[in-house]
């Protein structure tokens, strides 16, 4: 983040706010404003040859963050999220297929304070991203979970220890699982129930480990422990990340879990990944966002809520230039629904173009597959495309 001597006219709106109550001259309070964000605009192109449930699908995505922390005294920050994108804090979807162009809904995202006062320890108060394993409290393309309440953080030599707790959340909003959680609510709003987490995180030379437990009230308890390491051997970078998450709900009798580890490589020019997870054959429900770490996610595939799954993942790359870079992705997840195998593959390349630090673009071609009957045809079968640009600061 960097302190700026300009800001745009939401960051004024919001720097006045604060000038007025204080009393201060505009431009004092500017100098105690840090700032930071992304703009990413993202263009998706679907083409389905096969089924006619699925049609063919273009649309233009866009999503602007900016944050702004303002310093109230020595011990306290203000901090504050400005989203432009949809209700859920991510993408604004325009269907570029059957409608015209459109405008797009601001929102506040996070109004907390920050104390510091004590050693080694923050105290988030306020509306704020949810920081669990199971949910994204940021993302620059994607929706964000978030919840009013309680978060600290206190660091006693390598470990780090977490507590929080949210009277309420927008999971009844966002995240992938929001269908699901607001019919299991006894009020049919997921999003006013209690959440409470605890966690602890170890970062020693070789190896982090990280444990956490999660409860919303009335609906679910969940755990998950992890493990993270990268190390060189002869000029080759590896890395190691492996998790374990099981999930019970309250009112079923059922075992949600998955197991999942990720290699990766780099040698040179070249770079490589190999990753896997499995998942109980009750149910796969592990996470409350699939992009959230208690899960995996390829591009159009992913483990999460797939019951008996065995998904793999591969990608080879190469560097072209220092800041291009070419690869090739592979997935196939097999699971079981309804009792039914079922099999989804897709295989697409990638080129990433980092411009600048700040800068980069990629674009992704490739096909996809899901052998699912439905009217004796399979449900998905055609080409995917992406083209995404994204400038933080």
């Amino acid at each position: 983040m960097k302190k700026i001597a300009k800001l745009s006219l939401v960051a004024a709106v919001a720097v006045a706010g604060l000038t007025t109550a204080n009393a201060q001259p505009l431009e004092e309070a500017i100098k105690n404003v840090e700032t930071s964000g992304s703009v990413v605009y993202r263009y998706n192109d679907y083409n389905n040859d096969n089924s006619s449930t699925e049609k063919d699908a273009a649309n233009n995505n866009y999503k602007i963050a900016l944050n702004l922390s303002s310093k109230v005294n020595e011990d306290v920050k203000f901090n504050s999220r400005f989203v432009v994108g949809d209700q859920d804090s991510g993408f604004a979807n325009l269907d570029s297929s059957d409608n015209n162009d459109q405008n797009v809904d601001v929102t506040l995202s996070h109004a907390y304070f920050g104390y510091t006062g004590i050693t080694n320890t923050t105290v988030n108060v306020g509306k704020q991203g949810l920081t669990t394993p199971w949910t994204v409290a940021t993302d620059s393309d994607g929706n964000e979970q978030t919840g009013t309440g309680v978060l600290a953080l206190s660091s006693v030599g390598p470990v780090t220890l977490a507590a929080a707790y949210f009277n309420q959340t927008n999971l009844d909003k966002s995240g992938d699982l929001k269908g699901t959680l607001n019919t299991l609510a006894p009020n049919g709003k997921a999003g006013s129930l209690d959440v409470v987490t605890v966690g602890a995180i170890a970062n020693f030379d070789f190896v982090t480990l990280d444990a956490w437990y999660l409860d919303m009230n009335d609906l679910f308890d969940t755990y998950t422990i992890g493990a993270k390491s990268d190390f060189d051997l002869s000029g080759v970078k590896l890395g190691i990340d492996a998790r374990w998450v099981s999930l019970d709900r309250d009112d079923v009798d059922t075992d949600n879990t998955l197991a999942k580890i990720a290699l990766t490589a780099k040698a040179g020019i070249v770079n490589a990944k190999v990753a896997y997870a499995t998942t109980d054959k009750e149910g796969g429900i592990t996470a409350l966002d699939q992009d959230a770490t208690t899960t995996l996610l390829g591009w159009n595939l992913t483990a999460l809520n797939k019951a008996d799954a065995d998904y793999w993942q591969g990608v080879v790359g190469v560097d072209i230039l220092s800041n291009l870079n070419l690869s090739a992705n592979y997935g196939n997840l097999q699971y079981v629904k309804n009792s039914t195998d079922i099999e989804e593959e897709e295989l697409y390349a990638q080129l990433t173009y980092k411009m600048s630090k700040n800068l980069s673009t990629y674009i992704r071609y490739g096909t996809l597959s899901n052998d699912e009957q439905v009217n004796n045809d399979d449900k998905v079968d055609g080409t995917v495309g992406r083209l995404q640009v994204e400038y933080t600061f």
